[in-house]
């Protein structure tokens, strides 16, 4: 690395977060069963720690070599990094999802998956075709129906 690299907008935070994210899932996966062996069910959990934990390390050994990123203040800092990952399709996709999955609760499932289904689709192509939209959302829902209720035997409410 030489000093002309540019960190990434967020790139300390994602770091941080890894390292503290890693260590309690170690602790806990450790809480488990210790080290009793390879095998108990808190080995993998403890692997996945490790990796996340050396992930960490290598990306803040990385980080020391590069300059800091081009931003004036913490809110230039914070309208760029939601530019680069949160862009206005993502944070709309991401509020139907949520009213999708309060709307199970009060509507049936199939009721708000098909509306979640037709909006999303609607959304995603800019508006057009809602009729078609519509015939995908009820063709899929069958299929889910046929699905969970013939092969799993599972009658979803």
């Amino acid at each position: 690395m030489n000093k002309t690299d540019k960190m990434l907008v967020g790139e300390r935070t994602f770091c941080a977060l890894l390292l503290v994210f890693s260590l309690v899932i170690f602790y806990l996966a450790y809480q488990i069963s210790g080290f009793s062996s390879a095998n108990s069910p808190g080995a993998f959990p403890i692997g996945v720690a490790v990796v996340m934990l050396l992930s960490a390390i290598k990306i803040t050994l990385e980080m020391l070599g590069k300059a800091k990123p081009d931003c004036d203040g913490w809110l230039d800092a914070f309208q760029q990094f939601r530019r680069q990952h949160f862009p206005k399709a993502v944070l709309i996709f991401g509020l139907l999802a949520v009213v999708y999955l309060a709307a199970i609760q009060w509507a049936s499932f199939y009721v708000s998956t098909f509306f979640f289904l037709v909006l999303s689709i609607v959304y995603l192509r800019g508006g057009s075709r809602v009729l078609n939209a519509v015939m995908i959302a009820g063709v899929l829902l069958v299929m889910i129906y046929l699905l969970f209720s013939l092969a799993f035997s599972v009658y979803l409410p």
